[in-house]
C-alpha cells in the first residue's frame, strides 16, 4: 500500500521496496463489510464546523500515478490564511519534505509504487470518502496542486510509515475539504467499508483524537480496522492541518497489530515548520 524509494541512501531503495511488498501483501488480505453509523463529535476540532457533505460525493476519477501532480487549474502565488489562490506546484514542492530529508530517525522519500490511498480507494458510503483519501474527486473541491511524500525508517521493513501529502486549492476549497472531513468523522464513527482494487477493508471505528495546534484548523482521527479473518484489529491514524488554501495530511500505520498511538509528532512538527517558514518567508 505504501512504498517509497530513496536512491541517495545505501540500501534505502531496497528496504523500501521490501517494505512496499510486505505492505501490499497485508493490503491484499484485508476484507469485510460494515455499515456506517454514529454521530460522535470531534474533540480534536479547533473550530466549530458544520457538516459539509451530503453523501453524494462524486466518484473519484482515475489519474496517472505520480508523486507530484501538476496544477489542475489556474493558480497564483497567494496561499496564506484568507487567500483565494492555490499555491503553484513549484512552490508546493519547495514546502514539502525533500527526497532523502531526515526527520529524526525517519527519512522522507518519493513514492515509487504510486500515490497511497489514491483515486482507486473509495468508501461506502461515499460520505466517508475524505477519511480514506483526499485525492481528486474525494470532495466537491479538487486540489490545484499536490505533492506526496513517504516518511519511514528505511531499515525497518515493518515499522511505522507516514504518508505526507500537501494539497493546495483555489478559493475556499481547502476550508471546504476540512468541512467534508469533519462531516465524515461524525457520520462514519460507527464504521464503513474501504473499497480497494480487488479487496475491501472494514473500518470498525473512527475516533477523534487530539489534533496539533498548527495552522487555521486541524483534525485528527484514529481508525480501527478489521483483518480478513475477523480476529485481528489494526490501527491507523490520520491528521490533517489547514493553512489558508493548503492542507497538510499525515496518515500513519504499521504492518502489525500494535497501536502506534498517533502520527509521530516529529514528522508533523518538522513538516509544519518547513511549510510555515517557506510560505511566510
Amino acid at each position: 500500500m505504501f512504498g517509497a524509494g530513496n536512491e541517495g541512501r545505501p540500501g534505502g531503495r531496497r528496504a523500501r521496496l521490501r517494505r512496499a511488498a510486505a505492505l501490499a501483501l497485508v493490503s491484499a488480505v484485508l476484507t469485510g463489510a460494515a455499515a456506517c453509523g454514529g454521530d460522535e463529535t470531534s474533540d480534536g476540532d479547533k473550530g466549530g464546523q458544520e457538516a459539509g457533505t451530503d453523501g453524494k460525493t462524486p466518484a473519484p476519477s482515475p489519474t496517472a500515478d505520480s508523486g507530484d501532480s501538476a496544477d489542475a487549474g489556474g493558480s497564483d502565488e497567494s496561499g496564506g490564511s484568507g487567500g483565494t489562490g492555490a499555491l503553484s506546484q513549484h512552490d508546493l514542492m519547495a514546502l514539502a519534505f525533500a527526497d532523502g530529508e531526515r526527520i529524526g530517525k525517519y527519512t522522507a522519500g518519493e513514492f515509487t509504487l504510486g500515490t497511497p490511498l489514491g483515486e482507486d480507494y473509495t468508501a461506502d458510503p461515499a460520505t466517508c470518502q475524505p477519511l480514506v483519501s483526499l485525492a481528486k474527486g474525494a470532495t466537491a473541491f479538487d486540489p490545484a496542486s499536490e505533492v506526496h511524500r513517504n516518511v519511514d525508517v528505511a531499515e525497518e521493513m515493518l515499522g511505522t510509515t507516514v504518508a505526507v501529502q500537501l494539497r493546495s486549492y483555489n478559493g475556499d476549497g481547502a476550508a471546504g475539504v476540512m468541512k467534508a472531513l469533519d462531516a465524515a468523522g461524525k457520520a462514519c464513527a460507527g464504521g464503513f467499508v474501504e473499497n480497494r482494487a480487488v479487496v475491501e477493508a472494514q473500518y470498525l471505528k473512527v475516533e477523534p483524537v487530539k489534533a496539533p495546534d498548527h495552522g487555521d484548523e486541524a483534525r485528527a482521527y484514529r481508525f480501527t480496522i478489521l483483518d480478513v479473518k475477523g480476529t485481528l484489529k489494526l490501527y491507523e491514524y490520520l491528521t490533517v492541518v489547514r493553512s489558508g488554501t493548503t492542507t497538510l495530511s499525515f496518515r500513519a500505520d504499521i504492518t502489525d497489530t500494535k497501536d502506534i498511538g498517533k502520527v509521530p509528532d516529529e514528522v508533523i512538527t518538522a513538516q509544519w515548520k518547513k511549510f510555515e517558514a517557506g510560505s511566510t518567508g
